[in-house]
């Protein structure tokens, strides 16, 4: 029986080789074919915008101070009722992520108080140098339906007065 016993495992093997070259293939056609991703992935920042086109991030850089990799920089600046970004006082004059240095871990994510920072599904990121791996606060930004939505906004003295919204339970 010792003797059989490798023939055996060979007969096997090449079965189960036999068997995987009838079955379907399960090859995408990567640029014009692309595969879901999961409900948890966490793929390439977006900066939120309200329903009105007013930025979410008020740049208080709790973002900032919650990334370990210390990949994110972020520059606060005042607003006003003539040029508003965001229903705060502040907004995020600057606001940029090293997606070299990024973990893409979520903290930026769980610490932002106005829910601005969002870790979306895009995963095609590609550089050919690192000052294209910057991303500044253009790139971020998620895109308006319509032109009049675009920040700055001149809006009616008085109208904000709340930064951080009501917040509601999360919904996962």
């Amino acid at each position: 029986m010792p003797v059989l016993e490798p023939i055996i495992e060979l007969g096997r093997g090449l079965f189960t080789t036999l068997r995987s070259m009838f079955e379907k293939p399960v090859t995408v056609q990567y640029p014009e074919e692309r595969k879901p991703v999961k409900p948890r992935f966490r793929g390439r920042h977006v900066l939120k915008r309200y329903e009105n086109g007013l930025e979410k991030c008020i740049g208080c850089a709790l973002c900032a101070a919650a990334c370990p990799a210390d990949a994110i920089f972020v520059e606060s600046s005042e607003n006003s009722d003539e040029k508003r970004f965001s229903p705060g006082e502040r907004y995020a004059s600057t606001y940029e992520i090293n997606m070299l240095r990024c973990i893409y871990c979520g903290f930026c994510e769980d610490a932002c108080p106005t829910e601005a920072i969002v870790l979306g599904d895009q995963y095609e990121l590609s550089f050919t140098d690192r000052k294209q791996a910057i991303y500044p606060k253009d790139m971020l930004l998620e895109a308006v339906a319509a032109s009049q939505l675009l920040t700055p906004q001149k809006t009616e003295p008085g109208k904000f007065t709340r930064s951080v919204p009501e917040m509601k339970d999360p919904q996962d």
